[in-house]
This record gives C-alpha cells, structure tokens and sequence, in this order.
C-alpha cells in the first residue's frame, strides 16, 4: 500500500499585501449575505434596520481614528478613496491653490494619481527620502508654499514599515493653509490613529489591510474649520453618502469594515506586542546570514515588517524558490508583476542589484511561534543556495 504523501503547511508572509479574514468578521457578515439582503436606502422597515446597521459601522471605523461617523465616506478601498480626495479636492480648488507635495515613496496609488493631475495643470513636487526611508522636514519645509493646496504623505510604508514623522508635516502645511492628507492604509487598524491628534485632515485606508474584506474602504475627510474639506465627486447618480459616492452600499462589506474595527480597537495592543516578537525573532535570525541587512529605518517602523536586503541574491528567484513554503513578496502586492526594482528602495539610494535583492516579510495576526523557525531555516538554505549558484556562474 502506498504510503500517503504529506506537505508541511504554507506559511504566510505577506500580510501588507491582504490579511485573513478574521472568523468573527465573516459572522457578522454572514446575515447580510444572506436574510438581511435590504437596500439600506429603501424607507421601509426591512431598508431602515439594515441601515441601521450601515450606521453602527460607521461609528465602528470613526471610533477606530478618532473621527465624527459622518466624516467617513465608505468606498471600494483605499485606492479609489485617494482618488476622491486628490482629484475630488482639486475640483474645488482655487486657480492660485494648484500644487500638491508628496514624496517618492508614495504607493502607486497616490503617485498615479498625482500625474494624472499633472496632466490637468496641477504642479506636483516628489519629495526626496533619506536613506533611511524618512523624509527630510527641512526639505519639506523648504517646498510647500504658499499655493500648495494639499500636502500627501503615507503614515506607514508598505513596503518597508517606515512611519513618517506626519504630525510635523500637516503642521508645515497647515502653516501654508495646505489640508494634509495620508494614505494610513499600512496603519488604521494596527497602530493607534488619531486623526485629530496627528492633524490629518483626509486619510485614505481599506479593511483587508486589518482583517476584515476585500472590496471596502474609507475615506476620512475633516468637516470642521479651520481645516473643513471640500470635495467634487468623482460619480454621480443616487448621491449616496452625502453626495460623495454614488451607488448602492456594499453593506456586507461595511458591516465587516465595522467589525474589523471594533475588534481592531480592542485586541491591536496584544496583536502588536505578539506580533512584535515574532517579527523580531525572525529578523534577527536572517541578519545572521552574510551580507543581509535592513532596509529603512529599523526604529520608527511598524512591528510587523521587515525589509531585508539578501546580498548576491536575485529576490524574485528566492520567492519563487520559496513559493511551496512561504509566501513572500519582494514588494509591493500591486507591482508584484513589474519586475522591476521597487521604486521606493531605489529612492532611498540602493543600486538596482541591491534593491533587486530585497524581501518584503510581513507578520499579522495569525502567525505562530513555530512557523519562525522553519521560515529561517527555508530562508537561509534558499538565500545559500542561490548565492552559491550566482556564484558558480
């Protein structure tokens, strides 16, 4: 009789991409798949208990950043939010209100849509990093001026953790009467975010980057002075949520939005430290392999990514080595297919060798303990061999 054949389970390592959808997520969920099937803008009762629903998520995520319910305007995700605010604020702007400050190492996200805006006349400034990931504050200072309209910086980095000093920044542009807005997709749902605390005035972010679906966002938009934001609709139809986004709610997708933020809220201290140590383990263990080291700033970083540079090392030839035991990325999910390096290591000064030798591993709530060991004997055996090949030939 043959003996069965048996694998040893994947391991996920790419959570800055898309997390699990946490279990407690799905079951809040589940009636709105299912019995609760009401458009929440209908007036008759079965309408007016979904909307009700519709209502409580919303108090879930504003509670999650320190916001007012009705300054959440649900969307597919962080990257249509961007859009809404980059080109929705645009649409109101003034003609001598026609620059905006970002940085180079945006997602492609904000970066697309700023050149798209550049096509329409708006002059847009790509802030220079350090090597270290952070931007320079006297750099910034030096370019928002007078006619900046907004000033967009992400709170953490996708790709290599790097919390950006924001707080100093939205006051540099609110002290040229810019709004700020952040792309806090990395951040909401993992760190404490207080948009008011942080002097945000737009932030864009999306529930799968914190457990909850894929297919649902929001954007945050400041409706008090002296910074209230005014935004010109991308669609047009039913003028749903205040007018800003036309189109019947995805209320399966709020509802999870709303739990995941709940639960975010209550479990993100334990998540952080557990996270922490294992992210923590598993880096210093890969920093023993010759020639490894980190890139960006291994200080101010969010606790649940490493960005580790393999020297000698082709990272695209090490995920695919790796891809029947861990699953990797060498960096962002959204350009995963570009081969080319990423964009926001080569702004921080690495050659394109180096930054070609780069991993993206990023931990999230369902990782365990005993998976480490066997991601650093994978990765250390993988990075050897493949170095010894390049090596040889």
């Amino acid at each position: 009789m043959a003996r069965a054949v048996t694998f040893a389970p994947m391991i996920y390592l790419d959570n800055n991409a898309t997390t699990k959808l946490d279990p407690r997520v799905l079951e809040a969920m589940m009636p709105f798949l299912t019995e609760e099937y009401g458009n929440p803008a209908s007036n008759h009762a079965f309408g007016v208990s979904v909307n009700q629903k519709v209502r409580e998520a919303r108090e879930q995520v504003a509670n999650l950043i320190g916001c007012e319910p009705f300054e959440i305007t649900f969307t597919s995700g962080a990257t249509e939010a961007i859009n809404l605010a980059l080109k929705g604020l645009v649409g109101t702007a003034t003609p001598e209100r026609r620059h905006i400050a970002t940085c180079q190492t945006e997602h492609s996200a904000v970066l697309d849509t700023c050149r798209y805006l550049e096509t329409q006349g708006v002059d847009v400034t790509y802030l220079p990093v350090q090597p270290d990931g952070l931007i320079d504050l006297e750099a910034a200072k030096q370019h928002i001026r007078p006619t900046t309209l907004v000033v967009s910086i992400m709170l953490v980095n996708n790709e290599t953790g790097v919390i950006q000093p924001i707080k100093e920044i939205a006051e540099m542009a609110h002290a040229q009467g810019a709004y700020f807005m952040s792309d806090a997709t990395q951040a909401v749902g993992k760190m404490p975010v207080s948009v008011n605390d942080m002097g945000i005035d737009m932030m864009a972010f999306s529930a799968h980057k914190f457990y909850g679906p894929k297919g649902i966002g929001a954007l945050y938009a400041r409706s008090r002075r002296p910074h209230k934001v005014k935004l010109q609709p991308l669609q047009h139809g039913g003028g749903h949520e205040r007018g800003l986004r036309s189109g019947t709610l995805n209320v399966p997708g709020i509802v999870g939005m709303g739990k995941a933020a709940a639960l975010a809220k209550l479990e993100m201290k334990a998540d952080a430290e557990r996270i922490g140590e294992l992210r923590d383990e598993l880096e210093m263990a890969l920093l023993g392999i010759p020639g490894t080291q980190v890139n960006g700033n291994s200080t101010l970083r969010l606790y649940n990514t490493t960005n580790l540079s393999f020297d000698g090392v082709d990272a695209d030839a090490l995920v695919v080595a790796l891809k029947d035991r861990i699953m990797l990325t060498n960096g962002s999910a959204c350009l995963s297919t570009a081969h080319e390096p990423s964009h926001v290591l080569l702004a921080m000064g690495p050659t394109e060798e180096e930054a070609h030798g780069s991993l993206r591993l990023s931990l999230g709530r369902y990782n365990a303990k005993n998976e480490m060991k066997d991601a650093i004997s994978c990765l250390t055996q993988a990075s050897a061999a493949l170095r010894a090949y390049s090596n040889s030939h």
